[in-house]
């Protein structure tokens, strides 16, 4: 029996899985947590990337001057940046995206937000809360229960201890 085969041997489909799996090892070795990265206070400092966060915190203080002078990305906390370097760092940063709306597209650049219309409608028409209002009701004071005042019964008390048992009866009321 013949086997039949559909299209090329060096299908489209297979170059593409390998330039994604290439692009995804990239990802991989990019954001990996044990990649050594070089502090931005001391030059010396190379720091994993999963303790990263926690050194710029303690290198921050050992070393106010210099972080006076660095400014922080606003897409990468990992970045930090010179002052005057930084209107060109947000411009060319990798972590920089875009936000795309349907009405960005349009040419005169004044895309209309529409807020949508409720149509709801309630199906009980004959509700009225005044009519259904409470005169009578006492007024709300914080921290005061009025239920319990109305409804206070006077219960006797057992101060004993677990170890010990309230007798069921008095033995001068029989």
């Amino acid at each position: 029996m013949a086997t039949i085969r559909f299209g090329p041997p060096s299908s489209p489909c297979r170059e593409a899985s390998a330039a994604e799996q290439a692009e995804e090892n990239e990802e991989k070795i990019k954001w990996d947590p044990d990649k050594l990265q070089q502090c931005p206070y001391d030059k010396n400092h190379q720091i994993r990337a999963c303790r990263f966060p926690y050194h710029l915190i303690k290198c921050r203080k050992n070393h106010p001057k210099l972080a006076r002078e660095l400014k922080t990305c606003p897409y990468n906390a990992r970045h930090l940046v010179h002052k005057h370097e930084l209107a060109h760092h947000t411009e060319t940063c990798e972590n920089r995206m875009r936000v795309y709306t349907e009405d960005a597209a349009s040419t005169d650049g004044n895309g209309k937000w529409e807020v949508p219309v409720s149509t709801w409608v309630n199906p009980i028409r004959t509700e009225d809360w005044d009519q259904e209002t409470d005169d009578y009701a006492a007024p709300f004071v914080w921290g005061v229960n009025t239920l319990m005042d109305q409804q206070q019964e006077t219960r006797p008390t057992n101060n004993l201890g677990p170890s010990f048992r309230a007798p069921n009866t008095l033995p001068w009321l029989d």
